[in-house]
Parts: structure tokens; sequence; C-alpha cells
């Protein structure tokens, strides 16, 4: 390949200029974010949960004793810059026999850590191979599991089942926490953070792919001391049996109920209405429109966001990626 000066000059100066943005969340919300992002800055980080214990990622990380790998796929192809064939390939689950419903792209982040010294070291290697725009990393690479405290008292051990057993005794989720409970955060991590003119907190489910970013000690500290206006992106639709009947004020509730009162400066929420065709899909579930209760945060620091988020072509209610990450680059332009 021929250096060309000015093209990596340019580079560089783009970076430069570009506002750092730190992502901190899991599953699917994450990288409908990250979508929209690097076509605006390339100056993103994603930290993203490692508690995952179910689906691929589970029986990998059980068999071959690894982290899991999904939701940290999910943010690299998110944020690659190949071409379409190569993502859809990494995206592929296989059909039938022993590899039926894993991902190929965790069996590729499985040999990658096979030959690296280190998981990190690992989704750093693959980066490169999907040609990531910007830096996936995990928040910890100590093995960690989540546990939900309900409602009615009782203790739930793994991602997985806490929505099904809050389902089978009918209660809700009162607090989740890590097992071990004292986990090392990745040093990059809190770096990014440290660094960030924008730190964004979501979207994504709220019990088991952001809060358990904020268990890990050391990270709700970063955030809480950093200087960059923190932003919480609240879902649109509630989750049966994770944030069944929540509010925005509720998840914000959650949220500092598991770290700090004024970890969060904004709370970005969806102001157009659902169209009663995906009201219909999402009732058969029971999940609503989340309620944006305003009055509720008025003795709060936080400044509520409202905005059409909805893509229109979407038959669900999802985040517009490309609308919801310009109203979050401009909260970190106006700031700066």
């Amino acid at each position: 390949m021929i250096n060309n000066p000015v093209k990596n000059f340019v580079e560089k100066l783009s970076i430069k200029n570009n506002p750092k943005v730190v992502v901190v969340g899991g599953g699917t919300g994450l990288s409908v974010l990250l979508r929209g992002l690097k076509k605006l800055t390339p100056n993103i980080t994603a930290i993203v949960t490692v508690a995952d214990d179910g689906g691929g990622s589970g029986i990998l990380r059980q068999e071959m004793g690894m982290l899991p790998p999904g939701d940290i796929r999910n943010c690299m192809v998110a944020l690659a810059e190949v071409e379409p064939l190569f993502s859809e390939l990494i995206n592929y689950r296989f059909t039938e026999g022993s590899l039926k419903g894993q991902s190929f792209g965790n069996l590729f982040l499985a040999a990658m850590n096979g030959i690296s010294p280190n998981f990190e070291t690992a989704v750093h290697n693959m980066s490169n191979v999907l040609k990531v725009r910007g830096r996936v990393l995990p928040v910890t690479v100590d093995n960690v599991n989540l546990e939900a405290t309900l409602v009615n008292g009782e203790k739930v051990l793994g991602e997985s089942r806490i929505p099904e057993v809050a389902r089978e005794q009918n209660s809700k989720i009162k607090k989740t926490s890590l097992v071990p409970a004292d986990v090392t955060p990745l040093p990059e991590a809190l770096e990014a953070i440290a660094e960030a003119d924008l730190i964004i907190l979501g979207p994504g489910s709220l019990y088991t792919s952001i809060i358990p970013n904020l268990l890990v000690k050391g990270v709700p500290e970063a955030i809480y001391t950093s200087k960059a206006p923190t932003v919480y992106v609240c879902n649109i639709m509630t989750q049966p049996f994770e944030t069944s009947d929540y509010t925005a004020y509720d998840h914000y509730k959650a949220i500092i109920d598991h770290s700090y009162n004024t970890i969060v400066d904004y709370c970005v929420v969806n102001s157009t209405s659902i169209d009663d065709v995906k009201r219909d899909k999402y009732s058969k579930e029971g999940s609503v429109p989340v309620k944006v209760d305003r009055d509720k945060f008025k003795d709060t620091q936080v400044q509520i966001l409202e905005a059409d988020l909805i893509n229109p072509q979407d038959p669900l209610a999802h985040h517009d990626t490309e609308k919801l990450a310009k109203l979050l680059i401009s909260i970190c332009k106006s700031k700066r």
C-alpha cells in the first residue's frame, strides 16, 4: 500500500477536531446508535457489558471459558468499515447441526481469542480485521455474572434468567449486582471516560445492558467525575418483566440508584406517538410506550430532551440511528 502523507494528515486532523464520544451499554440498542455515530465522528469508544450468559455467547462462555462475545461482536459490526457481504457473514447464524443458533462472528472472536494472549487483544485484533471506526472495549475482562433481587425478595443469578424468573413470579426487579462484586475495570475504558467530550448511556435493556457496566467499581466514579455531559437515552418502549410500566423517570431512578444521584445530565426521550400497528405488535408481549413524566424531573438537575426519534421505515418502534446520533452530537457541540 502506498503511503499518502497528505491523506494521513487530513485523517489525523479530522480525528483531532471531532468530539470524543463514549457509549456505555450492550445489546442491539447500542449497535443501532453506533451506526449513526460513526458517520459523525471517528472518535468513538463503546464500553460493553460482559455479563451475558445466554444464547450462543453463553455456550462459548461455558465451553471455552471466554468472555461472552455477542454484544461486543454487534458493536464491532456496527462500527465496521467493510463490505456489506462481510458484515452479513459476521452476523450469520447457523441453522442446523451442533452449531445451530451460533453466530459466525462469535466463532470468529473465539478463534481470535485462541490465538491472542488475552481477550482484550482478541477484540483489538478483530476490530482491525473489520476496520472498526473507533474502539470497542469490554468493561472488564473478569469473569462476572449478573444477579437480580426481585421485589418479592427472590434472587436470580444469570443475566438470561432474570426476565424469565421475573415473569414466572410476576415480580419486578428491585436491584442488580455483580457476582463477584469486586471486579476490575479495563484501564482503557476508564481512560476513555476521562478523556470524553460526551458520555452516553444506552439505549438498551436497562437492568441487563446498561446498569451492569455501572456496577463495575471505578466506572460510575469515572463518569460522575468527568467534565463531559452524560446523556441517558431512554428506551422508546418498556420491556416486559424488566421495565414493565416504567416511566422515563423510573428508568432514570434505577440508574442513579445503582450509581450517583447526579450522574446524568440529560435524558433523551422520544416525542413521537406510536402508531396502532406498532402498538399492537408490542401489546401482545405486555410492552407499552415509555411515558415521559416531566414533572418528576423538576426536582433533579436533569434536562429532558424530547425529539422525534423513531425510524419510520422500521416495522417496530426502534430508534432512528441518524436522528439520534445527530441529536447527541449537537449536545456535545453546544457544550464545547
